[in-house]
C-alpha cells in the first residue's frame, strides 16, 4: 500500500484521540473511515495495527474500534509522544520525559564506564568532538542528530537493554524540544564541555565522574524547560494488577 496513505490515516486517526477530539469509548466504524479518508480496508486495518500497538484502540468483531483512555496508551510509544507534544499534553509529556531522563541516563552513563566496549568508547569520543564542532558553528540540524546519538549510544553503552530501548523516546523529546522552539538557539559551552566529559570519562573507565557529568547536562535541560509544565497537573494512573 501506499506509505503515505497509511502515515495519512495513523496522523488522522492518532492525533484526533491523543488530543481529545475522539473521546475515549468512543467507537470507530471502519467503512466509514474508509469514505471519509478515501482510502482501502488495507490502510485502514493496518493503521489501526499501528494504533492498536500503541494503546490507543482495540479492533472489536462486529463492534468495531473502540478508543481507549489515556491510562491504556503506551507512554514510551514515539508517535504518542510527538502527538502529546503537539497538542495540550505537551508539558505533562516534556515533564515525564525529561524527570526519566534525570533518573535514568546518569545511571546509564556510569555503567558505560564500567562495562562499556572500546568501540563503544571510541564513537562517543567522536560524537563528542563532532557535536562541539556542529555546535560552535551553528549547525543546529546536526547538532541535533549528534546529540540524540550520543545519548543512544550512552544508553546503549550501559548493557542495559532496557535503558537502551529508551533511545527512541528521548530522540522523540529532544525532536519535538526543538521544533518548538525550546532548545536554545546556540548550544551552550558548558554542555558542549560535559558532553565531551561524559565521552572522556566512559572512555578512561571513570564511572564516578561519567555520573557527575551526565548530571550536569540533565541539571541544565531541567532548568531550560521546567517552565512549560509549571502549572500542569500531574498524572497518577492506577497500577495495574
Amino acid at each position: 500500500m501506499p506509505k503515505s496513505l497509511h502515515q495519512r490515516a495513523v496522523e488522522h486517526l492518532g492525533s484526533r484521540i491523543v488530543d481529545g477530539s475522539i473521546p475515549a469509548g468512543e467507537v470507530i466504524v471502519a467503512a466509514e473511515l474508509e469514505s471519509e479518508l478515501s482510502v482501502s480496508r488495507s490502510v485502514i486495518r493496518e493503521a489501526v495495527r499501528v494504533l492498536a500497538s500503541a494503546g490507543l484502540v482495540v479492533s472489536t468483531k462486529r463492534v468495531g474500534i473502540r478508543v481507549l483512555p489515556p491510562a491504556d496508551w503506551n507512554p514510551f510509544d514515539p508517535l504518542v509522544i510527538r502527538w502529546r507534544l503537539a497538542g495540550d499534553g505537551q508539558g505533562a509529556q516534556l515533564r515525564s520525559l525529561t524527570e526519566l531522563r534525570v533518573a535514568v541516563e546518569p545511571m546509564a552513563a556510569e555503567l558505560a564506564a564500567e562495562h562499556a566496549p572500546a568501540e563503544f568508547c571510541g564513537e562517543l569520543l567522536n560524537l563528542a568532538a563532532q557535536m562541539r564542532h556542529a555546535g560552535r558553528s551553528g549547525d543546529l540540524a546536526s547538532f541535533l542528530e549528534l546529540d540524540i546519538r550520543f545519548h543512544a549510544m550512552v544508553l546503549a553503552a550501559s548493557g542495559n537493554e532496557m535503558f537502551a530501548n529508551l533511545a527512541n523516546p528521548i530522540a522523540e523529546t529532544l525532536r519535538g524540544r526543538t521544533e518548538l522552539g525550546l532548545m536554545p538557539e546556540h548550544p551552550h559551552e558548558e554542555a558542549l564541555a560535559w558532553h565531551q566529559g561524559v565521552a572522556d570519562a566512559i572512555s578512561a573507565h571513570e564511572p564516578h565522574r561519567a555520573r557527575e557529568s551526565m548530571e550536569l547536562i540533565m541539571r541544565r535541560t531541567n532548568e531550560e524547560i521546567c517552565g512549560v509544565w509549571a502549572h500542569k497537573p500531574r498524572l497518577f494512573p492506577q497500577p495495574r494488577a
